[in-house]
């Protein structure tokens, strides 16, 4: 399923990995992944670096068991309880993103779920099959 990502200098310009806006093709089914823990191989991740990208992991593999891959993820919100991590969690994000560049929002939470350290969640936009 195609991306066009959208840039306007109508806009402030994105202040890390991600664009201001994506649109998807006519057709695309719409999955909407519920806010992803780090939690990997049963262990909540507390290191920020860790934590995002088991985090992003696990909204990857639902995506993919909802028919889609990482081109697909046309939105993403992330939670952080401490914001000075934003740079980390962008440096993590962007490895993991590559060029693919999705809308994504992030705000510093007082609590998560487990005192998680973050939590993401996202919305892909996948092949419709049906």
């Amino acid at each position: 399923m195609g991306l066009e990502f959208i840039k306007t200098h109508k806009a402030p310009e994105a202040i890390g990995p991600y664009s201001q806006g994506t649109v998807g093709e006519k057709g695309a089914r719409v999955l909407l992944v519920s806010g992803q823990l780090p939690i990997k191989d049963g262990e909540l991740k507390t290191d920020i670096k860790e934590a995002t990208k088991a985090s992003l992991e696990n909204v990857l593999e639902i995506v993919i068991a909802g028919g889609g891959k990482l081109e697909d993820i046309a939105r993403v919100g992330v939670f952080v309880k401490n914001m000075d991590d934003f740079g980390e969690v962008n440096k993590v994000y962007e490895e993991f993103f590559k060029d693919h560049k999705p809308a994504r929002a992030c705000v510093q939470v007082c609590k998560l779920p487990k005192d998680a350290v973050i939590e993401i969640e996202a919305t892909a936009l996948v092949e419709d099959n049906l």
